[in-house]
């Protein structure tokens, strides 16, 4: 380092101006004994005038944002660090700083033990992922985690990164000489990141009441492949069906508890189907499999029905928090001078992922609302809940209360996605109507590249005119039935190959050969549950958080080549009553998946002997009211409600350690219910 600065030194050349001050400078002689020039001194009078005088011509540093940035990480980072310190270092029991009990921990007091094995299946994302194979770029990553880690490799090389994550456009499986597998264990999606829990304290609570690895199993697989694809490519099916039976066998002959969340859920239920069905397509199970070996099924966050979310994923790879980073800064994610295209890197990737069209909401405008209805249409959000009440407790009077503060008009949900603000609120009277040509348009859409001299596709839309997205933005509002028919248009390799593997409508006659197929066996709507009348199943979920519903969508101003011609309208908002917050309606739900996709199967669709339930299997409906940490040292909350971290959930873990251990739905209480599951259900008009 010292080289360096002295090499700098050297080079560095300052020009000279003339001084004003009377200096008498002694000429430089040449020492023949030395063989060198001799340069005389300056005084030191006046070398501390000059050395002054340089001071105050040196310019003052530039303050630069990022700078500042720099500085605010640093003064978070201290002071976190500081308060950790503290908390560590002070008494454990001072007011507010004792640590409560663990669930498990009490329960195995009260003499709780493990009964039932217990099989976790995790969701989407959650699950980690690990290099066996790949590219020249991915030397020194045999078995490391590509994802579901420290995601270090994100910023040595993302390019080679997004690679290795993506599947092959055509196939949906791996693109050659590229293997990512699932981590196998409980470590596959214990911890998302270091810090970050998942299934950590469900299984430590489970630790504590006696289970281990002989009698408790994560059920890995690969969530970015079809559920069908996981069998093919892996056996994933095969190796979870034989761990179910050896578990039982070993373990007395007890039935098996299966506690899947979010994706997970509805990746279990088409394993329901497999199981039982005939080779090649099926397991070759018995007809009494699931009744003979699952007790129950405790659904966690289940994503039943799909979430809305999925829909702003395809179309702009967007959700509130990334409209909200793009409104604070614009054009920082998909920057072209910056380089970065973060969002076109994000479409490019998921649009590779079958497992996404599966959380596409089922069901059409019967369960999700058409034009001008909703199930959900009535519902307030908080802010005006508050001021509802307020109002009742002053005036005691509920009737001047709902005058005075109810909504005027219902909000339409059923619109999942409105061009334009005032799109959102019109009447569908006063909507453009699909003509016969726009409508041939969105059921035969041809590709016009207007985008040749783009250098690659990063996305579909380059595969796209700008007439085209125009024709799109003109039809203004699209509900369940014509957003089908929308992301056909916009991403038609990906739906053309994922339509293959999964379904979304609602099936008139079950008994139709043509519901054999795997397709349909992941959607609830279009299936039925095994013929098991003892299992129990389980809609656990949080409630009491705004959750996205559906989206006010403008064109993007960008008409560069690779850029994602749509995003969400982060301006719109509404007023304080209304549900709409930049650019998003929000409804009730645990922040990822609304109470209509988590709770309406076991509120109504399974419960009692229905077509969908012809054994009429036992259905609980388990919700777990949100309340947020009390302090900034609980963390992510005992009581939370949302979609992940309710794994941390102390009601939950209590409610599962207890069905593990033997007990039953009504034993734990049967149905506790906060939300407005009920009522939502009955106004859906399906024939049970």
């Amino acid at each position: 380092m010292g080289s360096i600065l002295r090499f700098r030194k050297l080079c560095f050349l300052e020009p000279v101006k003339c001084s004003d001050l009377s200096e008498k400078k002694a000429p430089i002689k040449f020492d023949d004994e030395k063989k060198s020039f001799e340069i005389p001194k300056i005084e030191n009078k006046d070398k501390g005038l000059l050395e002054e005088k340089k001071r105050k011509k040196r310019p003052n540093k530039e303050w630069r944002c990022i700078d500042s940035c720099c500085w605010v990480i640093g003064y978070i980072c201290t002071i976190w660090w500081l308060l950790l310190f503290l908390f560590h270092c002070l008494p454990a029991n001072l007011p507010g700083l004792k640590v409560p009990e663990p669930p498990g921990t009490r329960l195995q007091r009260e003499g709780l033990t493990a009964l039932h094995p217990v099989v976790i299946v995790p969701g989407i994302v959650t699950g980690g992922l690990e290099l066996w194979e790949g590219r020249p770029c991915s030397e020194g990553l045999f078995r490391r985690r590509l994802w579901g880690g420290s995601f270090t490799e994100i910023f040595r090389r993302p390019m080679c990164w997004l690679e290795h994550l993506s599947l092959d456009n055509e196939t949906g499986l791996d693109p050659p000489g590229i293997r990512v597998r699932a981590v196998p264990g409980l470590v596959a999606a214990d911890y998302f990141a270091p810090g970050y829990f998942v299934w950590a304290i469900l299984i430590e609570n489970l630790a504590r009441i006696g289970y281990e690895g002989k009698n408790m199993y994560m059920a890995a697989y690969d969530w970015r492949l079809s559920f069908q694809n996981t069998e093919v490519r892996d056996q994933t099916l095969s190796r979870l069906k034989s761990k179910i039976e050896l578990m039982y066998v070993t373990n007395g002959n007890k039935k098996v508890v299966v506690v899947p969340h979010s994706m997970g859920v509805i990746y279990f239920l088409h394993f329901l189907k497999w199981v039982e069905a005939p080779p090649p397509m099926g397991g070759g199970g018995d007809p009494g499999w699931c009744a003979k070996h699952i007790k129950a099924i405790m659904n966690i966050g289940p994503a039943f029905l799909g979430v809305p979310k999925a829909v702003g994923n395809i179309l702009s790879a967007e959700s509130k928090d990334v409209a909200f980073i793009r409104a604070m800064a614009p054009g920082l994610l998909d920057s072209e001078i910056l380089g970065l295209q973060t969002l076109q890197h994000v479409m490019r990737v998921s649009r590779t992922w079958d497992s996404v069209i599966s959380l596409i909401p089922k069901g059409g405008e019967t369960i999700w609302g058409n034009l001008d209805w909703s199930p959900e249409e009535h519902h307030v959000c908080d802010s005006a809940k508050k001021k509802y009440q307020q109002a009742f407790d002053n005036n005691g009077n509920n009737s001047d209360s709902r005058t005075r503060f109810q909504i005027q008009e219902p909000t339409k949900y059923g619109r999942i996605i409105s061009f334009g603000k005032l799109v959102s609120d019109l009447p569908s009277s006063q909507l453009p109507t699909l003509d016969s040509k726009k409508q041939e348009f969105m059921r035969n859409h041809s590709t016009s590249n207007s985008n040749a001299a783009c250098r690659g596709v990063w996305t579909e839309y380059d595969e796209m005119s700008r007439e085209n997205i125009r024709r799109i933005a003109e039809n203004k509002a699209y509900t369940m039935k014509s957003l089908l028919d929308l992301l056909r248009v916009i991403a038609p390799k990906m739906m053309k190959r994922a339509e293959a593997h999964f379904s979304h409508g609602i099936a008139e006659n079950l008994d139709d050969p043509k519901y054999n197929h795997y397709k349909y066996w992941s959607n609830p709507l279009e299936t039925k549950l095994p013929d098991a009348p003892d299992m129990e199943i389980y809609c656990l979920y949080g409630v009491g958080i705004p959750t996205e519903r559906s989206y006010v969508y403008k064109q993007s101003p960008s008409v560069r080549c690779n850029s994602i011609p749509f995003q969400i309208d982060s301006s719109a908002d509404g007023s304080d009553n209304s549900c709409l917050k930049g650019g998003v309606y929000f409804v009730d739900g645990d922040e990822s998946v609304p109470v209509l996709s988590a709770g309406y199967m076991c509120a109504k669709g399974w419960r009692g002997k229905t077509r969908f339930n012809p054994s009429g299997i036992s259905t609980y409906t388990r919700e777990y009211k949100h309340k947020a940490p009390a302090n900034f040292l609980e963390g992510r909350g005992s009581e939370s409600g949302a979609h992940v971290d309710i794994m941390g959930n102390v009601a939950l873990i209590e409610d599962v350690l207890r069905v593990a251990a033997g007990a039953s739905g009504s034993e734990l209480g049967r149905d506790r219910i906060y939300s407005d599951i009920m009522k939502m259900s009955k106004k859906i008009n399906i024939r049970l």
